[in-house]
């Protein structure tokens, strides 16, 4: 079974008691901030090796490592094979760092993105536009009803209803 299979069937396990997996992901997210703590610490060092080499550097284990991993995968320069990813498996944490902060924000991970080392990263402005950027990348707004009777939005000169409407 890889790796990842592994941990979702612990992260997500919808049996579980629902104060263990409460104190499962709060034990989780300090590890996590731990390793961006370290790794937004030198945002420009490329850090690769195996799952395991890697757990070992951040001192993880192979699960929480496989979690991380996971979490970070979409903010990646290059995505790893996570699907497939075993112990030996070699991964990079090249991240790009704009993607990185925006999906920090998209999760909602205030511990994560208010980490003091995004000030020697990114300066006031630069995180406000791309926190604003990233909220509103999810706001769906709605154009202005075209009623029946109004000119068309094509340009024809027509009603609505009896140009573009006749044509949906």
């Amino acid at each position: 079974m890889a790796l990842l299979e592994q941990w979702q069937k612990v992260a997500y396990n919808e049996k579980a008691n629902k104060q263990d997996l409460q104190r499962f992901w709060q034990r989780y997210f300090l590890l996590e901030k731990n390793v961006y703590e370290q790794l937004l610490t030198n945002p420009d060092e490329v850090v690769e090796g195996t799952v395991k080499e890697l757990a070992e550097k951040y001192k993880l284990s192979i699960m929480d490592m496989t979690g991380f991993l996971d979490g970070i995968n979409d903010s990646l320069v290059t995505p790893n094979p996570i699907d497939t990813m075993e112990e030996d498996t070699k991964v990079s944490l090249a991240f790009d760092k704009e993607k990185l902060y925006k999906n920090m924000v998209d999760a909602k991970a205030d511990w994560l993105y208010e980490l003091p080392m995004w000030d020697e990263i990114f300066d006031a402005d630069t995180k406000k536009r791309l926190y604003l950027e990233q909220k509103k990348s999810g706001t769906v707004i709605v154009g202005k009803k075209i009623g029946r009777n109004d000119p068309c939005p094509c340009g024809s000169g027509k009603k609505y209803k009896q140009c573009c409407l006749n044509k949906k």
